[in-house]
């Protein structure tokens, strides 16, 4: 009887151990396994800081490209500049040699006249000291030597005084008292260059078209046209210019005037 109250008594045990409640667990909380802190970022956070990334990278290179573009331009502008003041050092190169090449061909002219003129005075005083001996007329002789007088004193005011602005009522006054005077086409052209070199154009012009229009067999009038030609091109009229420059190519082909006015023709 004990024993079986015994083994009844047992099996009831059993049997709450087996059927014990199951311990509940709120699924709403979490447990970290062994103690392990997930500290890896969202794909939203990776998604956005990688957005931010490409924004600056693009930002940037906007910048540098545009900094880019602006030294391009620069050296672009920079090497325009220095074309355009090697074109203009070129042509003032090419001027100033001109320039030296016609002050050369004027001093030449110059020596040049001074030896005709003292030939010629040589001459005159040969053919007074014969009409004197043949007793001719004297006032003729003293009318002659008035006239050679009164140029050779304008000339020497050029060649030996170098007094260049009184040279120039000089002629004026020669021009006035001798007008037809077989030395009226120099001296209209020696007045032209004197006041060409002062920068008179308007009454230099006026002289030049003298000899070129009125002493058409004078050995200056070649000269007189380059001068208007480099008249008219310094006023900017290079139509009228190279005219003139074409026109001593025409008719003094192989003369002085002639290759600088070809020169002037090339430029």
């Amino acid at each position: 009887m004990n024993t079986k109250l015994l083994i009844s008594v047992t099996c009831v045990f059993a049997t709450g151990v087996c059927f014990a409640q199951a311990p509940v667990v709120d699924a709403q909380t979490t447990t970290p396994t062994n103690n392990v802190v997930n500290t890896q970022p969202t794909s939203t956070n990776a998604n956005v800081t990688s957005f931010d990334i490409e924004q600056r990278l693009a930002t940037i290179e906007r910048i540098v490209d545009s900094r880019t573009e602006s030294q391009q331009r620069m050296q672009t502008q920079l090497d325009d500049m220095r074309n355009d003041i090697d074109q203009v050092r070129g042509s003032i190169e090419l001027h100033n040699h001109q320039l030296e090449k016609l002050l050369e061909r004027q001093r030449e002219l110059f020596l040049e006249l001074d030896r005709r003129f003292a030939s010629m005075q040589q001459s005159n005083n040969d053919l007074s000291t014969n009409i004197a001996n043949a007793g001719g007329s004297p006032a003729l002789a003293s009318n002659s030597g008035d006239e050679q007088s009164s140029y050779q004193n304008a000339v020497n005011l050029i060649l030996k005084d170098k007094d260049y602005e009184k040279a120039v009522p000089a002629f004026q006054a020669f021009l006035s008292q001798y007008p037809n005077s077989d030395l009226a086409a120099n001296a209209h052209y020696w007045l032209g260059q004197l006041l060409y070199n002062q920068q008179n154009y308007a009454d230099a012009k006026v002289q030049f078209e003298t000899v070129a229009n009125t002493f058409s067999n004078s050995p200056k009038r070649g000269d007189s046209l380059l001068k208007l030609g480099l008249i008219e091109k310094s006023t900017g009229n290079v139509s009228a210019a190279n005219n003139f420059f074409q026109m001593v190519v025409n008719e003094y082909p192989k003369s002085t005037p002639a290759r600088l006015a070809s020169q002037q023709l090339a430029n």
